[in-house]
């Protein structure tokens, strides 16, 4: 049960990828700004995104199996996929978010508010 909850955020942010898609496509008919170059550019982002995510799991497993050769406890940089997987969760609900306001809909500022809030608390950790 433990291998459940890691996978169900990697479906999560899966799933915010292509509700951002999705959203930004519907702000471009919207706007009248539909253009398959801007489409083809969105999916490369969401994959260089992915490939983000992958780093930097890959480089904090490194850094854990260098710091055993060493003898060094290197554990806490297990902590690095995580804060790049919940950093760009963020970026892309945010995006999602922008998207629905520049497409004319009315976004309650609770919901901008709180991911600027969680923003800047992920980022705050990231710093320390």
């Amino acid at each position: 049960q433990t291998c459940a909850l890691p996978i169900f955020l990697f479906a999560l942010f899966l799933l915010f990828n292509v509700i951002d898609l999705i959203t930004g496509w519907m702000k471009a008919v919207m706007t009248n700004k539909v253009n398959s170059v801007t489409g083809f550019k969105g999916v490369l982002k969401k994959l260089g995104y992915w490939l983000m995510v992958l780093i930097a799991f890959l480089a904090s497993v490194t850094f854990v199996e260098i710091g055993k050769t060493l003898g060094i406890d290197l554990g806490v940089t297990r902590l690095l996929g995580w804060f790049v997987l919940a950093s760009l969760t963020i970026n892309e609900l945010r995006s999602i978010v922008e998207n629905f306001v520049e497409a004319g809909y009315n976004v309650p500022a609770v919901l901008t508010k709180g991911l600027e809030v969680a923003n800047k608390l992920v980022n705050q950790k990231e710093q320390k």
